[in-house]
């Protein structure tokens, strides 16, 4: 798993959590918190911190979170008949800071729902590992993430390299089950089509990281 996850930046660990955990977790997220289709103020609650460091313990999953990883997010996705939506293909490249630090290094500051974000240094973000715990099963319907496989070895890309990528390496969808999870590296290349069903494709997207970051900066929160 390990190689094929260095080669294509993405890997699918099935059976992490069972059907009843993911029908107990989805009652933690009300209908309130995700009128816009989703949250990223998640990490700061009691259970979503077990999960993380659940997530972390995990014996496959382990094999690719380094253990002295730190988890800094964990954003709630919903995507439903009512709350449909879809992303085009990009690379997250956006973390959640404590204070600003100037820095020409450092670009692209945002704020969002209250908290501080910017553009990771590239060598920040290949290290970077995301988990995706899929509370529903998430078929080709679903609206399930589409990835270019091999793409997050290109580094930082712009619009134009983007679309190479595109055209050289075909698109995979990655669906799971209820309780399984989608591993992948933040700097891969994914999107999100709408679901054409009528079922809900809920998701607790963690992010992991190392603890010390550079140029003084330093994380919002780590557990």
């Amino acid at each position: 798993m390990e190689l094929a996850f260095s080669r294509d930046g993405f890997a699918i660990v099935p059976h992490v959590l069972s059907v009843g955990e993911c029908e107990a977790l989805a009652k933690h997220v009300t209908p309130e918190t995700t009128a816009s289709g989703g949250t990223r103020c998640l990490l700061s609650q009691s259970w979503c911190a077990l999960l993380a460091d659940r997530l972390r313990q995990h014996r496959e999953i382990s094999r690719l979170v380094p253990r002295d990883f730190v988890a800094v997010q964990c954003t709630y996705f919903e995507k439903s008949a009512l709350r449909n939506w879809l992303v085009p293909f990009h690379q997250d490249l956006s973390i959640p800071v404590a204070e600003h630090v100037d820095n020409p290094a450092l670009r692209g500051w945002s704020e969002k729902e209250s908290s501080l974000f910017v553009q990771a240094p590239v060598e920040v973000l290949e290290q970077m590992v995301s988990v995706r715990v899929h509370l529903d099963e998430c078929g080709e319907e679903d609206g399930p993430l589409r990835v270019i496989p091999g793409s997050h070895t290109y580094g930082r890309i712009d619009a134009e390299a983007m679309q190479v990528a595109k055209a050289k390496t075909a698109e995979v969808a990655c669906v799971a089950e209820q309780g399984g999870v989608l591993v992948l590296r933040p700097l891969l290349l994914h999107a999100s089509s709408k679901g054409t069903g009528e079922s809900r494709r809920r998701v607790l997207h963690f992010v992991f990281g190392p603890r010390e970051l550079p140029f003084s900066l330093m994380w919002k929160q780590a557990v």
